[in-house]
């Protein structure tokens, strides 16, 4: 009796998930590319920095449509192994469904591991290399600092703010007040711009006000503790710190008292990617059970799944939610609807295989 070997035949598996997962996410991200260029060019200067804008916008959705592709991946290689019999042949050797997926989840997890520890730093890096005040998370639609230092206190808002590629921030309109160590106001100073950097706050015009009614413009340089860093990790979204730089970030933000569930939610949701892409796997398998040899019912279980995964999305979102507000466990919050997910799918495809 001829036996296929396990090696070559979980090559052979693994070879047509991948092939199928590249071709969904190359046709999905063609057509995310061409309508994000299209939309892109009235915001660019011209076509190659529209393209380099469209890139990191498409890296960005990426995790979006990341679970969707594999679902999509599993069905199409499960499709075209059962229309070219080749699953029958499998199915033959005396292999389970669950048998049948340890290639394909293996696959799985491998994306979900490089989406998560390479994709994503990747994009980090690229998005927030010229921040603007649009893509922080911002205090009245401000930017709020206040420091205290033995000569008293500094308190400082700016209504705009953008990030060089140099790291360094410029602040736009921005009013500081300096304080004694009894709260007496010694000056208030009114820019238009301020830039900060690791050696301080330099302003080119600075008009300044005295407690006497005095006006006088000149350049100023002031010394201050923070430094753009410092700023960022305050008002950086959790999604523009990448994977490897969030458990260090999420220490900091205890240290200082800032509220950290979604910084843990998004690391959490990073983490566990390999077991987000595992339970799309399954679902994929789920949905690619059937006896049929010939008039494989494939659109009308490829749309179902479609529908089944935006439901999925909507659930999953509403997880995070609650996660974001604290109501659940960030940890649970991530982890519950891939078990879920997973737990249903096992019982679909064991149920069906008894039948």
């Amino acid at each position: 009796m001829f036996r296929l070997k396990p090696k070559v035949l979980s090559l052979f598996l693994l070879r047509r998930f991948f092939v199928s997962f590249l071709l969904v996410m190359l046709t999905v991200c063609g057509v995310i590319f061409a309508v994000t260029f299209v939309e892109r060019l009235s915001a660019n200067s011209d076509a190659i920095s529209t393209l380099a804008d469209t890139w990191v916008r498409l890296l960005e959705y990426i995790p979006m449509f990341l679970p969707l592709a594999v679902f999509m991946g599993t069905l199409v290689a499960f499709y075209n192994l059962t229309k070219s019999s080749e699953l029958i042949i499998i199915s033959g050797t005396g292999l389970s469904p669950f048998q049948i997926a340890r290639p394909f989840l293996f696959g799985a997890f491998l994306i979900g591991v490089f989406a998560a520890t390479v994709i994503n730093p990747y994009s980090v890096n690229l998005s927030t290399r010229n921040l603007t005040g649009y893509q922080l998370k911002l205090v009245d639609n401000a930017v709020w600092l206040r420091e205290t230092s033995d000569n008293g206190f500094m308190t400082a808002r700016a209504t705009g703010v953008h990030v060089t590629p140099n790291k360094d921030i410029i602040f736009n309109d921005m009013m500081i007040l300096t304080q004694d160590n009894d709260f007496r106001l010694q000056e208030r100073i009114h820019t238009k711009s301020a830039v900060l950097s690791n050696k301080g706050l330099d302003i080119e015009t600075a008009e300044i006000t005295h407690p006497d009614g005095t006006t006088k413009i000149e350049t100023k340089h002031i010394d201050t503790k923070f430094t753009p860093e410092t700023v960022l990790d305050r008002y950086l979204q959790p999604d523009q710190i990448s994977f490897w730089e969030l458990p260090g970030f999420i220490k900091k933000m205890d240290v200082i008292g800032v509220p950290t569930h979604g910084h843990l939610v998004q690391f959490w949701t990073l983490l566990f990617l390999p077991l987000n892409m595992l339970a799309m796997v399954m679902l994929g398998i789920a949905f690619s059970q059937t006896r049929q040899r010939r008039n494989y019912s494939f659109g009308i279980k490829f749309s179902l799944g479609i529908l089944t995964c935006f439901a999925l999305y909507f659930i999953v979102n509403l997880f995070n939610a609650l996660g974001n507000t604290g109501a659940l466990p960030p940890l649970v919050a991530i982890i519950a609807p891939q078990i879920i997910i997973i737990a249903g799918a096992c019982t679909f495809i064991t149920s069906f295989d008894t039948i």
